[in-house]
């Protein structure tokens, strides 16, 4: 990935390069800011420079008239922000600033040197008072300042402030009212490139640590989440802590992983069950199919001579595994059209004494030879029930068929029915949502006096070929679906199966509310 396309190079320079901007146009505007103020020191403007440098000057010369003027001015004025220059009598310039003096300023000096020096009969700069008066040292420095006072009146423009030295005009002051941009930018370049470079690596560094360093460790740190999460591990999850837009990108992130887990989760728990279903189904459809074919061979195998009884015998098992085989089939096909959404049901009020007399009559021979006896109870308001009636009757043969098998003999199984008032069901509506409601119910229940089923295996008597519990020991002739096609059926007309169980007493109950879907 080349640098300039990277999000943290993108933002970096340009941070850089705003802060550079930034430092360059408030260096400019410092400059021009004094450049129009016309400032030297606190409180002193250009006029006050020039009388100032120009007394100065006038006393230095009277002390010692060999001093090195250049040297003087760098080592009194060089600090000075407000240039200046200075025009001896004998022609020497010298700036304080050491910049190109424009040409109209030097002409001004020069035309100052040349102005006559005093007029006949006045003594030497002495226009105020006699000679005797200007000899005097505390008059003649009064007389120094109302020159230089008078010579800078009127309007504001640039007036040459005269050097004198023992009452000669040694040479003239010259302060521009303005200071050049080019001195100031001469003068202040080096410490504001030092200042801004210093300000530059200073925000740089800040910013890295306290802008770039946060948000770069938390993107790796979504990044390294993401690479886990497709490199399998669905547990892998990002920081997302904080409110920003990476927090958000992070919550998102975190959503969609927990998403797929859950996905992944729910699709291998979809395949152990259809792999256990496989195995189930495999086992129950070899049981039979391996006693006919047993059978078979022992019938085809011409060494061997059978006799007519026992060849009907052989003949007789094979057509009760055949069916026993048909009906493991059936009740397949059955309950993956339950389950499928497939096989419409034909709703209508069906009467509840039907439906257990067909039931009895159902299984009145294997009732009679294991001893057992019917007894139906029904309630005076749950004589119909809203539903399906070839469903429901089949919902209740099959349990009356597995309380049958475990029912000892002598005992009793009770088929009752009674309404229950709003209790909450879950319907399932045509396009395949599950939604919640509180209907009217009627319960079909069949009791029986067996053994019971254990506790622990309660959860999972409804389980397709669930066999650990009591309640599957010894299924002879059962497919193991019997139940799970009650509990479909139950759920196709939007109601429910339970089973409560103790040692002499289990008791199946299906609900159907009154407006069945």
């Amino acid at each position: 990935m080349k640098w300039y396309r990277s999000l943290y190079w993108r933002i970096a320079v340009g941070i850089v390069a705003f802060l550079a901007a930034m430092l360059v146009v408030q260096a400019m505007l410092f400059v021009w800011t004094v450049s129009r103020s016309g400032r030297t020191l606190p409180g002193q403007s250009p006029v006050r420079l020039g009388i100032a440098v120009a007394m100065d000057l006038g006393s230095v010369l009277e002390r010692d008239p060999q001093t090195d003027l250049v040297r003087y001015l760098h080592e009194q004025y060089g600090q000075y922000t407000h240039p200046f220059f200075i025009m001896m009598a004998d022609g020497r310039v010298i700036s304080s600033g050491g910049q190109t003096i424009p040409e109209s300023l030097l002409a001004t000096a020069r035309a100052r040197l040349q102005r006559p020096a005093r007029r006949e009969g006045d003594a030497p700069f002495a226009p105020f008072g006699r000679r005797d008066r200007f000899q005097n040292p505390d008059r003649v420095e009064r007389d120094r300042a109302i020159l230089a006072e008078r010579e800078l009146t009127g309007p504001r423009f640039v007036r040459p402030v005269p050097i004198v030295v023992h009452g000669e005009v040694a040479g003239v002051v010259v302060v521009p009212p303005q200071a050049p941009f080019g001195f100031l930018l001469g003068r202040f370049a080096p410490m504001l490139a030092f200042v801004a470079a210093g300000v530059l690596v200073l925000g740089t560094v800040l910013a890295t640590v306290l802008i770039f360093g946060p948000a770069r460790r938390r993107l790796r740190d979504l990044e390294s989440a993401a690479r886990s999460l497709g490199a399998g591990d669905l547990s892998a999850r990002a920081p997302d802590r904080g409110g920003d837009e990476i927090a958000a990108v992070a919550s998102a992130f975190n959503a969609m992983a927990a998403d797929l887990s859950a996905r992944a989760e729910a699709l291998a728990a979809s395949d152990r069950v259809r792999r256990q279903l496989l195995a189930d189904v495999s086992h129950e459809l070899t049981t039979p199919v391996t006693a006919m074919r047993g059978y078979l061979e022992t019938l085809m195998m011409p060494e061997i001579e059978i006799d007519e009884p026992t060849r009907a015998r052989y003949l007789s098992i094979i057509g009760d595994e055949t069916a026993r085989l048909e009906h493991i089939i059936g009740d397949l096909l059955d309950l993956a059209r339950l389950e499928g959404g497939g096989g419409a049901l034909t709703v209508t009020e069906v009467p509840v004494a039907q439906l257990f007399a067909r039931v009895a009559a159902r299984h009145e021979r294997a009732a009679a030879a294991s001893g057992v006896t019917f007894e139906s109870a029904i309630a005076p308001d749950a004589e119909t029930v809203s539903g399906d009636r070839d469903r429901l009757e089949q919902a209740l043969q099959n349990l009356a068929a597995n309380a049958l098998r475990y029912a000892p003999a002598g005992s009793v199984i009770r088929v009752s029915a009674r309404r229950d008032r709003d209790v909450a069901t879950l319907r399932s509506s045509g396009s395949g949502d599950v939604m919640g409601s509180r209907h009217r119910t009627v319960v079909l229940s069949v009791e029986d006096a067996g053994p019971g089923i254990a506790p622990e295996h309660l959860p999972y008597v409804f389980d397709r070929f669930y066999k650990a519990d009591a309640a599957r020991r010894g299924m002879a002739g059962g497919s193991g679906l019997g139940l799970s096609i009650v509990k479909a059926i139950a759920q196709k007309h939007g109601g429910g199966i339970s089973v409560s169980s103790r040692p002499g007493r289990t008791i199946f109950e299906l609900t159907i509310p009154d407006s069945a879907a």
